[in-house]
């Protein structure tokens, strides 16, 4: 699940800030975009995936912006003031956010990069497997709408009506829910 790189878009007033973060987030192992402008940057990321979001509070008010990231994909990084580090962590721990004092040690700077990449290849990983579920639970209800179908239709048994199904996709050389949905076409229609 690993990739050869990491998309970061850094959101920052700060110039010296984004320069002390391009020393650490470089190529190959990173690809930064950088954007001075919170509107800007909510347009960016709703045009592309990033695997981390590094927002820079500011003052440590205006963490709207990581808020409504949270609900992507993306792993998001909030750099809060030390003064309301406590007040702005706790608030927004329950959205999947990771926060970091600034100004920030190199070392924990480091360390939290590497803690975002570990917590995105989590994400990657239970989101394909939600897909996986998701598109598991369609394939049952569909089988079992057609089932229903041939019970009503047929008069066959759910027994039956399984056995039915299963036997046409093995002699047909095709998936089971693409003769369930062929039943439910034959009998909705």
């Amino acid at each position: 699940m690993q990739s050869d790189s990491h998309s970061v878009l850094l959101v920052s007033h700060d110039s010296k800030l984004i320069s002390q973060i391009q020393l650490f987030l470089v190529p190959p192992l990173f690809e930064l975009t950088v954007s001075k402008d919170f509107n800007d940057a909510r347009r960016i990321s709703g045009e592309r995936f990033f695997n981390i979001i590094i927002v820079d509070s500011g003052d440590g008010y205006d963490t709207d912006f990581a808020v409504n990231l949270s609900d992507s994909y993306s792993t998001v990084l909030l750099l809060v003031p030390s003064e309301h580090f406590d007040e702005i962590s706790y608030r927004v721990e329950g959205y999947g956010i990771l926060t970091l004092i600034k100004p920030f040690e190199p070392f924990y700077f480091y360390n939290m990069i590497k803690v975002a990449i570990a917590v995105q290849y989590k994400v990657q990983t239970l989101s394909s497997q939600t897909v996986k579920l998701k598109t598991k639970m369609e394939e049952i209800r569909l089988v079992n709408r057609a089932k229903l179908l041939l019970i009503e239709k047929q008069g066959m048994s759910e027994h039956e009506a399984h056995h039915y199904l299963e036997k046409e996709a093995m002699d047909r050389g095709l998936k089971r829910i693409v003769v369930a949905e062929n039943v439910i076409r034959l009998y909705e229609d």
